[in-house]
């Protein structure tokens, strides 16, 4: 058994080393292609959870519009995700018809005031 001891310690730095590295590989092969495809009008996610629509792009920075007239500038590694426009899916999420519950989503407010 102890002639197989560094064997059993290769295998295991194969599993601990090799495999994680292909893993981190692959996801930061997504990143870019996600970054690469942005276009000027792509609803998007920030890493610090801003939503944002892409208004322009530079070599390595975005412009996002996060309100009407308000553009801020983020670089590219910032973007975390590509989100769906409003209205793409209405069957996923809560349903806002025919709910006028207060506090509900599309409801009056919690609070009472209009």
């Amino acid at each position: 058994m102890t002639q197989y001891f560094p064997f059993i310690l290769l295998a295991l730095a194969v599993l601990l080393f090799v495999l994680p590295a292909r893993a981190r590989k692959r996801v930061q092969a997504q990143t870019q292609a996600l970054q690469n495809s942005l276009t000027v009008g792509t609803p998007v996610m920030t890493t610090s959870g801003l939503h944002g629509t892409v208004a322009g792009l530079g070599e390595g920075t975005v412009d996002l519009e996060i309100a009407a007239g308000v553009v801020v500038t983020f670089a590219r590694q910032a973007i975390l995700e590509v989100r769906k426009p409003n209205g793409a899916d209405p069957s996923s999420g809560p349903s806002t018809t025919g709910d006028d519950t207060p506090g509900a989503a599309g409801g009056s407010p919690a609070d009472g005031a209009v």
